[in-house]
């Protein structure tokens, strides 16, 4: 998985959430940022591998299976796109669909009000966790329950229980939506 995000939006964060729920659930797991001016709102990539294997590879990820887009102001200078596997599935950042320009083959286009959704339930912009609850919803490669946990041992009380509560509606928003 490649995630697209601006330094501060919680991309980082993200991959080790989503590492950590991996693991519990008995998988492997290796998540990374990579990122030049580190400065907040640079644009930034953040990486996760996810197997039933230890992982061994430890480059960026050119190809992805997934793809998540926290910021979707990226996608102007950015192809987010760059590199995706034929039926690949993106999530995006958007209520809206936005113009996509790819080659791949199939790729599944899932677009989730992340942003309004952290504003209900954290007052804060920042979309990344309801982003991973809609991960989880269309890829079926973690559990929400586990991505629950993980949100929990994470973050204090009601920190975790807002959170978690944007991670349920980025789950209804991609499954059910």
């Amino acid at each position: 998985m490649r995630i697209h995000a601006r330094a501060g939006q919680g991309a980082i964060t993200t991959a080790a959430l989503l590492g950590t729920a991996v693991f519990m659930e008995g998988g492997y797991a290796y998540a990374f940022p990579s990122f030049g001016a580190a400065r907040m709102g640079a644009p930034m990539n953040a990486f996760i591998r996810i197997s039933d294997r230890a992982i061994r590879l430890r480059s960026q990820i050119y190809n992805p299976d997934y793809v998540l887009v926290v910021d979707p102001t990226l996608i102007r200078n950015v192809d987010v796109l760059a590199g995706v596997k034929d039926n690949a599935v993106v999530v995006i950042n958007s209520r809206e669909p936005l113009f996509l320009n790819s080659k791949s083959a199939g790729i599944k286009i899932i677009y989730v009000p992340a942003t309004e959704i952290a504003m209900r339930h954290l007052g804060r912009p920042l979309g990344n966790t309801a982003l991973l609850g809609a991960f989880a919803a269309v890829s079926e490669t973690v559990k929400l329950e586990s991505l629950k946990e993980v949100v929990k041992r994470r973050f204090p009380g009601e920190i975790a229980e807002k959170n978690i509560a944007a991670l349920s509606e980025g789950w209804e928003a991609a499954c059910c939506g």
